[in-house]
């Protein structure tokens, strides 16, 4: 499609109805999936991506579930496929990632209703541990990827990717980035089908579905031939949208950088591709003799750049185009004037920087406080309790990927020998059990370890944003399953581990002591701190700390505590602690940790819980 206008709308794949809505990209993805006969939806929360299943379960004829983790997911919506129904299912990159084997396999067997993929990759890592490009993976499992650049077109694509899946046999991935899931633009609804069609059935058929080596080697045939296929689709593709303005300059991009390049470059002309793999190479070498000098710009790796490069297309180089953290117009305006990467914007200097921080009488204060004492290397994981690396605690000493802190002790111990008893401490959500810490306690088990694993069990996915699972027993519509939640003792013990103990992290002196007996324990332990989020299940305080002056000695103890109810303030000459009535919840960790008695439990007047006006002072975080 060409043309000379500088917004070009996409097509809409079901029948439009005059109304407008502000719609996050999240949200158009659960609307175009809805309006497309998506009946079966699954996935794992993570950020950017949350959203999306939240968003799905609101509609009553989708059945949405949270998996226990992406694996899970993309196979549970792969059978539904297999079944013959659309399925959609939803991650972050990170979650492609431990998604992958049944991501590769099914680009083998191929599908039987339709089966689109969603990844939100997350530039400049806003709330994960790496900033990876999914899109290596649509090349590498040979699927097609497409790339929307705003909730319009998202809706859009996503009933042309079910469509495509049914054409040609095959998930199909639809990338989005954090900025895009998150932004709101104008969308016009669809209706959605009066009956969805359901599921058509299995059809059995050996070669296609069973991947024994044999029938690997013969679906890999059809791969190739399918990837030539569907690149030639591509180049009749509208939402391809060709931009013809100034032809001294075309830029080929893609997503939501098309939104940048539109306002760094607004007289230039652009090639916008929506299907970022296979690519249209006829339509790129057209635009190519198009214009003077060709540029690709793009987020994080050189994706489009090498391929376009490859099909003979003679581009700019692109050395002064930033391939670490989000683009934006003045970042791309900047680095190309300095022909050099530039860093990301400071943003607004005359507001303060915040680091994130545990919520006010959050059970990981006094679990934290606890370990800080006792002098062991800890392998941490995924969650809210990753904040324990920081100050005043700096209590983890690894964070790698969720479930990893139970394989990495295992291996501290190993490597280290006997020097390592008592010094090596594995800590992990419940949630983060349940999702990918299991095989490797059961691996510490099997391989005889003998350090200590604490599970934080705060009865919920509270990262991002309290969402269910097994454990507690929670559906992605809210509520409660048929049973009540698995029994993490129990679950433990039937792994093999004989000790196991019930922690109260309230109590500062108790969990110190469980931890201690756990590390010089000879076999592998676990400690299990269980408090449910105040999140979940606020309570008002019926008590706040107090603040004794001429008790104080300014020893700092409460401090370290590391609770953001308690601010310091100067008083004579030092620093005392000044308690925060908004956010204390009367938890009195510190009141335990002070020495001289200079906090002590002050009871709170029923005037604002009587009135039904006290609220928890905190929020989720992101993953």
């Amino acid at each position: 499609m060409t043309s000379s206008d500088s917004q070009t709308s996409s097509p809409p794949f079901s029948p439009i109805t005059s109304k407008r809505v502000l719609l996050s990209g999240n949200q158009a993805v659960a609307r175009g999936g809805y309006e497309c006969g998506v009946t079966v939806a699954t996935s794992y929360p993570g950020t950017p991506c949350t959203e999306i299943l939240e968003t799905l379960a609101t509609y009553d004829s989708i059945k949405a579930m949270w998996s226990a983790n992406e694996k899970v997911a993309l196979e549970t919506a792969l059978g539904a496929a297999f079944a013959g129904a659309r399925a959609l299912v939803s991650m972050k990159h990170v979650g492609l990632n431990v998604a992958a084997d049944p991501l590769f396999s099914s680009a083998y067997t191929g599908i039987n209703g339709g089966l689109v993929i969603v990844v939100g990759d997350d530039p400049s890592a806003n709330s994960s541990q790496n900033e990876q490009d999914s899109r290596h993976y649509a090349r590498a499992a040979k699927l097609p990827m497409l790339e929307p650049s705003n909730s319009q077109e998202i809706k859009d694509l996503m009933a042309y990717a079910f469509e495509l899946s049914e054409q040609f046999d095959t998930p199909v991935i639809l990338r989005l980035t954090t900025r895009l899931c998150h932004s709101k633009t104008v969308v016009r609804l669809g209706t959605p089908p009066k009956n969805p069609r359901g599921a058509s059935g299995f059809v059995r058929d050996f070669d296609k579905f069973v991947l024994l080596p044999r029938q690997a080697l013969l679906r890999h045939s059809v791969i190739e031939n399918r990837l030539l296929a569907l690149a030639e689709n591509a180049e009749k593709l509208p939402f391809n949208v060709t931009e013809i303005r100034d032809r001294d300059l075309g830029i080929v991009t893609a997503g939501m950088a098309y939104n940048y390049v539109r306002e760094a470059f607004p007289d230039a002309s652009i090639l916008k591709l929506a299907q970022t793999f296979p690519l249209p190479a006829k339509l790129i070498r057209e635009f190519a003799t198009e214009v003077n000098r060709l540029l690709v710009i793009e987020e994080l790796d050189p994706f489009l750049d090498e391929q376009i490069r490859a099909l003979g297309v003679t581009v700019e180089q692109a050395d002064w185009l930033p391939r670490v953290g989000e683009l934006s117009p003045e970042r791309i305006e900047r680095s190309l004037a300095r022909g050099t990467p530039q860093p990301l914007e400071k943003g607004d200097e005359a507001i303060p920087p915040r680091a994130p921080r545990i919520c006010a009488g959050c059970q990981y204060l006094g679990v934290y406080t606890a370990i800080a004492r006792l002098g062991v290397t800890v392998a941490g994981d995924i969650g809210c309790y990753t904040l324990g690396s920081l100050s005043p605690w700096n209590a983890i000493d690894t964070v790698v990927c969720m479930g990893a802190s139970i394989g990495t002790a295992l291996g501290m111990e190993k490597a280290l020998g006997e020097e390592s008893h008592g010094k090596v401490l594995a800590i992990i959500g419940d949630g983060t059990l349940l999702h990918s810490g299991l095989a490797p306690l059961l691996d510490f088990v099997h391989n005889g370890g003998r350090g200590t694993i604490l599970i934080m069990d705060n009865s919920t996915t509270a990262m991002t944003g309290l969402q269910g699972h097994s454990g507690n027993g929670k559906l992605a519509q809210g509520e409660n399953s048929a049973g009540h939640g698995i029994d993490l003792e129990k679950l433990v013990r039937a792994l093999g581990v004989e000790w196991v103990r019930v922690a109260d992290p309230y109590n500062l002196e108790e969990t110190e002591a469980i931890l201690r007996e756990a590390l010089d324990y000879a076999g592998p332990a676990v400690v299990i701190s269980r408090a449910p989020c105040l999140l979940i299940k606020p309570k008002p305080p019926v008590q706040r700390a107090q603040w004794n002056a001429e008790a104080c000695t300014g020893c700092g103890d409460c401090f370290e505590v590391g609770c953001v109810a308690i601010e310091p303030q100067e008083f004579q000459g030092r620093y005392a602690p000044k308690i925060s009535q908004d956010l204390c919840v009367g938890c009195t960790l510190c009141v335990q940790v002070c020495p001289e008695g200079a906090l002590k439990p002050r009871p709170v007047s029923g005037d604002l819980i009587e009135l039904g006006m006290w609220k928890p002072q905190a929020q989720p975080m992101s993953r």
